[in-house]
């Protein structure tokens, strides 16, 4: 299916408007995400209609605990991701090889929404991955499921564009965000930046949509008292103090197998840095 955001650029190249990268894709490449190529001037979503993962999950292991708690939420993502976090838990559809062809399972966006309503689930919810490199087929899903009755959650890095906000923000219901800590980390392990994420909890406020956010507390990265001090100050500064944040242990995975498991009391301890300083609601995950 063709992009329904980019601009087309002097010979055949391409920019990608879908999130805050903002690719220039030559002909025949891909962008960061390895989903979105180039095919003569024509940038063409590959994950369109092709879900490779499928379930129906807790509505709080989104984790939302404050939007539909003790509900069910049909979910599904494609493959692909535009940021390249070491401790990915879902490295194996995220982190895919630009020359890797889509895999997936043929989905329509009605099929999803009716098997939604089928299984009783309230809610359709855009995860695992990144739903924004699947954009188009999030967006036709989600004006289906709206017109139904259905909620839609977006379960996020937080790293799309402003252009992809505009077009998501009728639909959306609610969002779980990840902010994972400060620009120096985001830049040296993730590719991208704290600023551009911290924008979009401010647009997401703004049109006051239910927001939880969530961040990994990791050993050695971003679990100091001064690290998580920063988390919570950087967020506050941008939305206030009446949010609902995730602080979730860190259990060895993919490129960071040799890292130990965040500590209990490192968890206790951002908890009560996350109350002192009066954040509304506050959980701790993977405990």
């Amino acid at each position: 299916m063709e992009a329904i955001l980019y601009e087309k650029l002097d010979n055949s190249k391409v920019r990608c408007l879908v999130c805050n990268h903002y690719c220039i894709i030559e002909p025949n490449r891909r962008g960061i995400c390895g989903v979105r190529e180039n095919h003569e001037g024509v940038l063409i979503a590959l994950t369109f209609g092709k879900a490779i993962a499928v379930s129906i999950d807790p509505i709080e292991k989104k984790p939302l605990y404050e939007f539909m708690p003790r509900t069910m939420t049909y979910s599904f993502a494609t493959e692909g991701c535009n940021l390249h976090c070491p401790w990915c838990q879902n490295h194996a559809i995220s982190q895919i090889r630009h020359d890797h062809e889509i895999s997936g399972y043929m989905i329509t966006p009605e099929q999803h929404v009716e098997a939604a309503i089928k299984y009783q689930c309230p809610s359709i919810s855009y995860t695992y991955s990144e739903p924004t490199i699947f954009l188009e087929y999030a967006l036709e899903t989600m004006k289906l499921a709206k017109a139904r009755g259905l909620k839609n959650i977006w379960v996020s890095n937080g790293y799309l564009s402003k252009e992809t906000m505009e077009i998501i923000l009728p639909y959306v219901d609610a969002f779980n965000i990840d902010y994972k800590g400060s620009d120096e980390v985001y830049r040296h392990y993730c590719g991208g930046d704290a600023t551009r994420v911290l924008q979009n909890l401010v647009r997401i406020k703004k049109h006051d949509i239910h927001l939880e956010i969530t961040s990994l507390l990791i050993p050695k990265i971003n679990d100091s008292g001064e690290d998580i001090s920063l988390l919570a100050d950087e967020i506050i500064q941008a939305i206030g103090k009446d949010f609902i944040w995730h602080l979730t242990r860190f259990h060895p995975h993919y490129l960071m197998k040799d890292k130990p498991i965040t500590s209990k009391d490192t968890m206790y301890i951002a908890l009560k840095i996350a109350r002192d300083r009066g954040i509304r609601s506050v959980y701790l995950g993977n405990m």
